[in-house]
C-alpha cells in the first residue's frame, strides 16, 4: 500500500496510541491500567518504525528482505543520522521494552518514549508537504 503522505500515516499510529493511553486512566504519576499502556506503547513503537521505514525509502536505503530487527534500524541510522539514532535508542528502550514488555506505567517515562517517536516522525514533514494533505 502506497501512502501519499508518510508523515500523516506514521502520525496516525501515534494518535491511535494516544487514544489507548486515555483508556489507561491516571493515578498521580502513574497510569492505572497496564494493558492499555502496553497496547499504546506497542502502537507508538510501530509508528516510530513506520516513520523510519518511510524515511529510509525516501533516502534510498536498500530494502532488507525478511523481518527487520532493531539492529537493522540502529545500523542504518548510525550511518545516516546520529540524532535520530538517539531517539530510536530511547524510544526502543521506553516504548518497546519498558512500556510494552515490562509493563511500565510511569507517565513521564512513557511520555518520553512518545516524544522520541514524534521526533523521528517529524523528520518526514519536509518530504510530506509539511504534513498537509
Amino acid at each position: 500500500m502506497k501512502h501519499e503522505n508518510p508523515y500523516k500515516e506514521a502520525m496516525r499510529y501515534v494518535e491511535n496510541a494516544r487514544e489507548d493511553l486515555k483508556l489507561a486512566g491516571k493515578d498521580g504519576k502513574f497510569y492505572e491500567d497496564e494493558k492499555y499502556v502496553s497496547s499504546a506503547c506497542g502502537i507508538a513503537y510501530k509508528g516510530m518504525l513506520k516513520g523510519l521505514d518511510f524515511l529510509f525509502n525516501i533516502k534510498g536505503v536498500p530494502k532488507k528482505k525478511g523481518r527487520k530487527s532493531i539492529e537493522y534500524y540502529k545500523e542504518v541510522l548510525s550511518k545516516m543520522d546520529k540524532r535520530l539514532l538517539k531517539y530510536l535508542n530511547n524510544g526502543y528502550e521506553v516504548l518497546h521494552l519498558y512500556g510494552y514488555y515490562d509493563g511500565g506505567v510511569k507517565i513521564d517515562v512513557i511520555e518520553s518514549g512518545f516524544n522520541d517517536a514524534l521526533d523521528i516522525i517529524t523528520t518526514l514533514k519536509p518530504y510530506s508537504n509539511n504534513g498537509a494533505e
